[in-house]
Parts: structure tokens; sequence; C-alpha cells
């Protein structure tokens, strides 16, 4: 009978069915199957309601979509090119802290690819940029702000993994910083080679940008600033950050209208946390099973007969994570995490250090072939074959399987900003 639901299920899902109703409904008889009211799945529904920390997800989902909506993006761009563009590889280097930036407040759902790409492609082609390098780059940003704060994904691992939120923030800060380092670098050395001239510095040019992004500037500052020195939570970051950015792009920019353009942005917005709430909700239900199924121990004991160092765990873990993550990223956060976290508890992988081990691999997950959203994203918004993306995107995927090795194997990139 077991056979036969779990056939169903798969089949259902190849159809098209919602997430949440495979979970849900897969969560329900599992529990009627070993003799437990069914309503412990919507026990787990009423306990997320009760959880502070779930405000930040609408709230920061909100406040991003009001900045994509918004010119904010074409103001970000031009006070960073008008800063940086005139050194060596400037606009490349711009592209990546601009992108990652962005994609840091808006959650990583692909409008960074949608909102900024339209803009970077002919900037970085116009300068003389190979296109591979070019399309590559883009791609790879669709996802390069996942491991800085306010990122959607931290606040859900956060969520489910039961870590402090404000610890992974802290946490995913170096590793998140270097990956940039490596990758403008990387970006240096392309322009060289492809004989590219730095843009001209103007005063004037940057004068006017920064007088246009004068709203925008402190924003970072203040949400990003203010977790790391404590001065609030990501709860309360994330209620900065809305009535910021609301008062900002409504009243000062007047980029959106209040009574027209700001309901829109909040139901397009909502579409997306209802979605990623109703998934958390069934998947917690489904999780409240596999604890009392005691399946995570089951788990660890056979790797213990198989996998019997760390070192090996590791490995195994980076590939499962590569290939689930690239299939379905926020139901792999809420359905892997729970079962992944004591099991690597069990090997003396610390949580905080797995959850920026976990971040990384959905960042990658993003843009691996042949199934990572952001190459279908780009597909869209470049018009470009796959093929040519997959070949586009191999040097910045080195890049970030090499950042993952060191990551993984050197816990103290990720431990460090926490006192560890």
């Amino acid at each position: 009978m077991g056979i036969i639901a779990g056939l169903l299920i798969l089949l259902l899902a190849f159809l098209g069915a919602p997430v949440f109703t495979l979970i849900g409904a897969g969560a329900m008889y599992l529990f009627a199957a070993a003799q437990i009211d069914s309503s412990a799945v919507i026990v787990e529904m009423l306990r997320l309601a009760s959880l502070p920390a779930l405000i930040a997800i609408p709230l920061f989902t909100f406040s991003g979509y009001i900045l994509a909506e918004s010119k904010a993006p074409q103001r970000m761009l031009a006070l960073a090119e008008a800063l940086f563009g005139a050194l060596p590889g400037g606009l490349a280097i711009v592209a990546l802290f601009t992108t990652a930036l962005f994609t840091a407040f808006t959650g990583a759902s692909g409008v960074t690819i949608i909102a900024l790409g339209g803009l970077l492609y002919p900037m970085l082609s116009k300068q003389g940029y190979p296109e591979k390098f070019t399309l590559g780059l883009l791609t790879t940003t669709g996802s390069l702000g996942l491991l800085f704060p306010p990122s959607l994904p931290i606040i859900l691992y956060g969520l489910v993994a039961k870590i402090n939120i404000d610890s992974l923030f802290k946490a995913a800060l170096l590793p998140g910083a270097l990956l940039l380092v490596v990758l403008s670098i990387y970006a240096l050395y392309t322009a060289r080679k492809a004989g590219i001239k730095p843009l001209p510095f103007r005063m004037g040019a940057l004068k006017k940008a920064a007088r246009a992004s004068a709203w925008e500037i402190p924003l970072p500052f203040v949400i990003i600033g203010g977790i790391y020195m404590g001065l609030f939570t990501a709860s309360e970051a994330a209620s900065v950050m809305a009535f910021y950015v609301l008062v900002t792009e409504v009243l000062i920019h007047r980029d959106l209208k209040l009574f027209s353009d700001i309901p829109r942005v909040a139901v397009k917005s909502m579409l997306l946390v209802g979605a990623i709430f109703m998934v958390l909700g069934t998947a917690l239900g489904l999780t409240n099973y596999i604890i009392d199924a005691q399946i995570p121990a089951k788990l660890f004991g056979w790797l213990q007969a198989y996998v019997p160092g760390k070192f090996l765990f590791l490995i195994l873990l980076n590939a499962f994570l590569l290939v689930i993550n690239m299939i379905e990223i926020f139901s792999a956060i809420i359905i892997v995490v729970p079962i992944i976290v004591p099991v690597a508890a069990q090997y003396g992988i610390d949580p905080i250090h797995l959850g920026v081990i976990f971040l990384l691999n959905l960042e990658i997950g993003y843009m691996l072939p042949p199934l990572g959203l952001n190459l279908f994203l780009a597909s869209s918004r470049f018009h470009k074959k796959l093929p040519t993306l997959y070949r586009a995107i191999l040097p910045f995927l080195l890049i970030l399987l090499a950042m993952l090795g060191l990551v993984t194997y050197l816990p103290s990139l990720s431990l460090i900003g926490v006192g560890k």
C-alpha cells in the first residue's frame, strides 16, 4: 500500500500538482499509517504562525519587490558605475556587487536577472567584454547575494533548522565576501585579457548619481549594519526596511503610486510568500513524522556503516545538496534540512557551519546544468539557447565549487563570524 501511495504522489508531481498538496497528503498518509491523528500536520501550521521571526519573510519579500518595481536598480547601477567604472574590470565588478546586493534584498526569486540583466548586458557588451563571459557573469549573479542579509533562504533555513537567524547572517558574511573577491579577480583577469579599457572617471557623473541615490545609499548600511551590530533582530530589520523602502520609493522618488502600484506589488509579493508558507506548514508536519519515526537516527546508522568519516560524508552531502537544490529550491530547505541537521551533528558538524554549506550549495544549484533556475531565466531574458549558457557559466561554476570546498573543509571561515 505504501509503495502505491508513493507512486501516486510521484505521478501527481509529474502532472504538475502543487508541492504543498503532495507534501501534506504524504504527511497525512504516513501519520494515518502509524495510527496517529492527522491533526499533527495542522498543529505545525499553528506553531508556525506563532514564530516571532516569521514576519521577516513577508516584509523582506515585499520590500524587495518594491525595489524591483521602482527605478532603484537603475540608480544603484549608475552610482556603482560612477564609483568603480574607472577601475580595471570596473564594469564587471560593478555588475557583481550591484547584483549581489540586489539579490540579497529581493530573495533570489529571479528578479535580479530580469531587472538588472537587461541593463547590464548591453553595457558589458558595448565596453567589449566577451559575450561568453557576459552571459556567464549575469547568469551567475542571479543568486550571488544569497549569503548576505536579508536573504530569504537564510531566514527559511534558520526557521526550519531552529537556529538563530542573526547568527546565520554573521556566519555567511565572510564566505560571501570572499566569493565576491575571487569573482572580481576573475573579472579583472578577463578584462585585461580582452583589452578592456576602464571608463573615464567623471566627478559630475558621480555627484549626479549620488544625489539620485541619496535615499537608497543608507539602506544596506542601516539593514545589514544594524543586524551585525546587534541594533535590531532580523524581524525588526524587516519592519525597518519595509517602512524605509515604502517611504523612499512612494513619497520621495514617487516611482510608485500608493493606491495603484503598491496594492499590485503587495499581491505579487504575497503570492510568493503564500506559496512558501503553504509548503513550510505542510513540510513541518512531515518533519514531525520524520522525527517520530527516528529517520535521521536510522539514516545515520546506515551511513556509519558505509561512510565512516566526516570527510567522505561532506563530499556525499555536497553532491546530494547540489542535485536537490538544482531541482527544487525552497522545498529542499524545508524538507531536507530537518533530516540532514541531526545526521550532520552526529559527524561533529556545527549546525551553523552546515547552514552556510547548504546556502552555498543553494547558490550553485540555481545555476547548475541542466535544471538550474538561473539558466532558464537567462535563456529567456537574453534569448540564448541553454547549451550556450552551459558553456558560459562553466568558469564561474568552477570558482563557486572551489569556494564550496573551502567553506566545507575550513569551518573557521563560517564560524569566526559568530565567535566559534
